[in-house]
């Protein structure tokens, strides 16, 4: 999702190879994504505004968390100090719209998973 993002950022600046990026750093953060699963299960029986929401705030703390770790060590891959949206340049309050549907889609995909292998036994 990142590497499509950054590649339609750099459509945006007419670049004409369309190259998306990430970094290595990347992978252990979105792999806890996992972590969240058990959150799911929890929260299945709640409206689906809230549960949107309780997973934008967990997005939030997990990229704040990683962020700031990684920028006391001098590698952080991103910097969102060009946007008054930030907070300590490791999280967009302007990206709460895209957590928010983002957690209720990976909500969707793993308990939806869960289900089909349940419908198997």
């Amino acid at each position: 999702m990142e590497i499509v993002t950054t590649a339609f950022q750099a459509l945006r600046r007419r670049e004409p190879t369309l190259t998306g990026h990430t970094s290595l750093f990347m992978f252990p953060i979105y792999g806890a994504a996992c972590l969240m699963r058990p959150l799911f299960l929890l929260l299945s029986g709640f409206h689906w505004a809230v549960r949107g929401f309780v997973y934008m705030l967990c997005i939030f703390a997990g990229e704040y968390a990683s962020g700031r770790f990684l920028q006391k060590k001098g590698r952080c891959p991103w910097c969102y100090d060009r946007t008054g949206w930030n907070v300590c340049r490791v999280i967009r309050l302007d990206y709460a719209p895209a957590w928010f549907l983002l957690g209720l889609i990976f909500e969707k995909i793993v308990l939806g998973k869960q289900k089909a292998g349940e419908d198997r036994h």
